[in-house]
Parts: C-alpha cells; structure tokens; sequence
C-alpha cells in the first residue's frame, strides 16, 4: 500500500527543487521531515508540505501506522513555464522564464 500526495504548479524551479528533494529519499518519514526543518531553502518549505500531506493521507485514508512510513518515491517533475518580458539595453525585450514545478511523494509502509 502506498499514500501520495502532489502538488502541481509551484512557483520554483525544477533544479532548485531536486536539491533538496535528493536529501529525503529513501529515509523515514519522522527523519526527513526533520531534514527539511532544519535546511534553509525555499524548497524545504514547499516540500514538506507535500509530504505532510502524504502522511496525512496514509494515516487517514489507509490507516497506515505514521512511525513505519518511508519515502519510497520522490519526484520534481517541471511544469509549465510562464514567459515573461524585461526592457533591457535601448528599450530592446528579453525573455525572462519562471520555472513551474510538480513535486510528487510517495510513503510506503515499512514490512515488519
């Protein structure tokens, strides 16, 4: 059995994301909320929000025991980018692009 939880569209880019994404995978779902607490990056925050909410819905919708958990599956996926234009040198427009990203949690139950 496995909970997940998603959050589309979020205003950070994909890179910057799998930064932090990279230091919880595969770690208990206690250890790596502790991780994001303490690792000052915007993405920390955004991250442990989805996987908040991916612990929530393993305890609720499938009554899994929340001292099992583990994050088996986390992804950054990009999303759409938003274009945007800035006058630069002689009033010439330079595209200027604002990475969307979705982020992806998935907590299994430890066996045994």
């Amino acid at each position: 059995m496995e909970a997940r939880a998603v959050a589309r569209y979020v205003r950070i880019a994909p890179r910057k994301a799998r930064q932090v994404m990279d230091l919880i995978k595969g770690k208990r779902a206690a250890d790596a909320m502790a991780i994001l607490r303490f690792t000052p990056k915007k993405g920390a925050r955004l991250i442990s929000k989805v996987l908040k909410s991916a612990m929530a819905n393993a305890e609720h919708n499938f009554e899994m025991n929340k001292d099992d958990l583990y994050v088996s599956e986390a992804k950054v996926d990009e999303g759409p980018t938003m274009k945007r234009w800035r006058p630069r040198m002689r009033g010439i427009p330079v595209r200027i692009l604002k990475r969307t990203s979705h982020i992806t949690v998935v907590l299994k139950e430890k066996e045994g």
